[in-house]
């Protein structure tokens, strides 16, 4: 039981550097929301791009190292 939440905390933690690595940083701030980028934030094609797909990456990875790391304390 120990092994086997020992690999997945090992496989969500490389999961969650990479995915956080490949994601592009959010420096135009305010003034690209202002400036028409409030498309790309809102627009239909919001739930398609890459970047969305690597946003819901990292949650999903989060959430499992953090329950993971939770339950394996508890174990021990």
């Amino acid at each position: 039981m120990q092994t086997a939440l020992h690999i997945i905390i090992i496989i969500a933690s490389l999961g969650l550097i990479a995915s956080i690595l490949l994601q592009e940083g959010k420096q135009a701030g305010m003034s690209g929301a202002i400036g028409g980028g409030a498309e790309q934030i809102w627009g239909k094609n919001k739930a398609k791009s890459y970047e969305t797909k690597l946003e819901k990456a990292t949650s999903v990875l989060a959430v499992i190292f953090l329950v993971s790391t939770l339950i394996l304390t508890v174990v021990q």
